[in-house]
């Protein structure tokens, strides 16, 4: 009977260890996923490549952030006064959303360029680590320059507001997906109204 008992427990799993447990305790594993890598990216992985993704993780999060800010604020019919360009088109005269790149009123492309053009130019110039200026982690572009009194932060305050910054990119990036999937779609949102 005991035999027959011992066909149907578990196997004994061994304990391997990985590259993903040297990336648990990291700065954005919290509960109540903890590290979580899908895809694999950090397989075989080491400090050097999860700080090129978190440094990716952040900028894009950045940019999220201000993405889905600048679909809300438009949508609210907030917008730059005066014109876009000479001919006197306002900046209201333009489409919100993925409308303003792509479609019949869409920005001309000489204006697509000047945007990406600018892009470029913040990136280049200002939007990077540099080296020994003082920079304290993965995605710190003051460069030495400016400060907002983060030095006055306590090493505990600093580690909570760079965790904040993270799961509100995170979700920035899952917030502008759903508003240029529901774009897409059409229909009414609430509090953004019609897509």
């Amino acid at each position: 009977a005991i035999a027959s008992a011992a066909a149907f427990a578990p196997a004994p799993v061994a304990q391997t260890t990985t590259a993903l447990s040297a990336f648990e305790s990291e700065l954005g594993a919290q509960p109540p996923i903890g590290f979580w890598d899908p895809l694999g990216l950090l397989d075989e992985a080491g400090q050097t490549r999860f700080d090129r993704l978190r440094y990716v993780e952040i900028k894009h999060g950045r940019i999220c952030q201000l993405a889905f800010l600048g679909n809300i604020i438009t949508r609210a019919g907030i917008h730059i006064p005066g014109d876009i360009d000479t001919a006197g088109d306002a900046f209201d005269s333009y489409p919100n959303g993925i409308a303003a790149f792509f479609g019949p009123d869409s920005i001309p492309t000489a204006g697509l360029v000047q945007i990406v053009a600018f892009i470029g130019w913040l990136e280049c110039a200002f939007m990077r680590d540099v080296e020994g200026t003082g920079n304290e982690h993965v995605g710190d572009f003051r460069n030495g320059y400016i400060d907002f009194g983060w030095d006055d932060f306590d090493e505990e305050e600093k580690l909570s507001k760079r965790a904040i910054e993270l799961n509100n990119g995170r979700a920035a990036m899952m917030g502008i997906l759903g508003l240029m999937v529901h774009e897409q779609l059409g229909g009414d949102l609430p509090i953004v109204g019609a897509m």
